[in-house]
């Protein structure tokens, strides 16, 4: 057997695991402190800075890959514009919802994304999906319903920003997945900086806002958080699969319910709680199920039961 197609190691994957997990503190941080700004600033004015430090992440790894004129060379060059258009879109309803929900009940919205990925994939991958994830999926939506049931968090813009969100994000991963069999990574990753880029600043600004030099040193951790964080992932990426890293993406749940408390003083009520604890353990049943169809489609085994 070749040492490229050889199993990563044991502790390599740790290592995976453990970067993955930092990676999360380090987009928890970012989303506590532009909670803390969009409260006195432009959710517009802030996400267009922050994306000045994802787009200059993104744009110098892409040219350590290739000249950038060669990566911007698409097969599928609709999608990819698509595809930056909704990583934008995601972003700009995330930061709208972050001035009026507190941070753990909308990570705990957001995260129904996987969920939503397996309804997207349907009709843009042409998947097929049976009984049993649709079932995964409808347990999802009803542990969001009891986060916004009547008495949980206010029903108002927020919540349905923070679906959008949702949306926009599963819909950009779908796409991923779809551009990926003509595009390369670099490719793909040029097309969101350069999109996003463009779209951010020019929505952006027009809701500029001087800033104190206190908020702007924040908007700079922001950046730094984004370059970090991105990197972070890069190289978690590249110890262990995205299969085994994923599960440990929903440590953002807890994460985010702990800077709540600590910096917004803001405790998540049990039954919220509730909600989080069912889509959690639906997106979860959704993984392992992809994981069964995967090993059943390379040994040419059907997996047992309903998908």
């Amino acid at each position: 057997m070749s040492t490229a197609n050889a199993a990563p190691r044991a502790d390599q994957i740790g290592r995976g695991i453990a970067l993955t997990l930092l990676t999360i503190v380090v987009f928890g941080v970012q989303d506590a402190i532009a909670k803390l700004l969009v409260q006195d600033y432009s959710p517009f004015h802030i996400t267009m800075m922050r994306y000045w430090g994802f787009a200059l992440f993104a744009l110098i790894m892409v040219m350590r890959q290739a000249p950038l004129r060669q990566a911007l060379a698409s097969r599928a060059a609709r999608w990819q514009v698509l595809r930056g258009v909704l990583l934008i879109a995601d972003i700009w309803c995330f930061a709208l919802a972050l001035q009026s929900v507190p941070l753990g009940e909308l990570q705990a919205i957001v995260i129904v994304y996987p969920l939503l990925v397996t309804l997207f994939a349907i009709p843009v991958l042409g998947e097929q999906v049976g009984i049993f994830r649709f079932g995964a999926v409808a347990a999802g939506f009803l542990g969001a319903l009891i986060i916004m049931r009547p008495g949980g968090i206010p029903l108002d813009w927020g919540v349905v920003y923070a679906l959008g969100s949702a949306a926009f994000y599963a819909l950009y991963i779908v796409i991923t997945r779809k551009v990926s069999g003509v595009d390369r990574p670099a490719t793909s990753l040029a097309y969101a900086a350069l999109v996003g880029l463009v779209l951010s600043s020019a929505v952006g600004v027009f809701f500029w806002q001087p800033m104190a030099w206190g908020d702007f040193a924040l908007v700079a951790v922001i950046m730094v958080t984004t370059c970090a964080g991105h990197g972070l992932m890069v190289f978690a990426l590249g110890m262990a699969p995205a299969s085994v890293l994923q599960p440990f993406n929903y440590f953002s749940l807890p994460w985010a319910i702990v800077l709540s408390i600590v910096v917004f003083g803001h405790w998540i009520d049990a039954i919220s709680l509730l909600g989080a604890a069912v889509i959690v353990a639906a997106g979860l049943v959704v993984m392992a199920r992809e994981r069964v169809r995967k090993v059943a489609i390379v040994t040419d085994t059907p997996p047992a039961g309903h998908e």
